[in-house]
């Protein structure tokens, strides 16, 4: 296979999975109910591996509106509860007015997506 050609595949793949990630997140945060500060951004308008990567440092220092347990597989069989926060629209459009990485291409991209919430 042409290296063209995976470059290609991988591009699909790469987009087929961003808009999944961003409709779901869109279809959630539709509800109503509270959901993670990732869901959110990526809702919000922020691709999902920036998201992934500023998610924690986002809702650090927030109290979040709801905590909810699940389960995280480890290696094997193992399987681990964590405590996860979920934050309410007004809660995360609150924070998201404030919070900006140090990244300059992160920042500019969280500052996008207040003004689209704002508007």
């Amino acid at each position: 296979m042409k290296a063209s050609n995976r470059q290609a595949r991988r591009t699909i793949r790469t987009r087929a999975a961003q808009t999944r990630a961003t409709r779901r997140a869109h279809r959630n945060v539709a509800t109503g109910l509270p959901q993670t500060a990732r869901t959110h951004l990526i809702a919000a308008g922020i691709d999902d591996q920036t998201a992934k990567r500023y998610a924690g440092a986002f809702s650090r220092g927030t109290t979040p509106t709801q905590t909810s347990e699940t389960v995280v597989k480890l290696r094997g069989r193992r399987r681990k509860h964590v405590t996860v926060k979920l934050y309410d629209n007004a809660t995360f459009t609150a924070r998201l007015a404030i919070y900006r990485p140090r990244d300059l291409a992160a920042a500019a991209r969280f500052e996008q997506a207040a003004h689209r919430l704002a508007a």
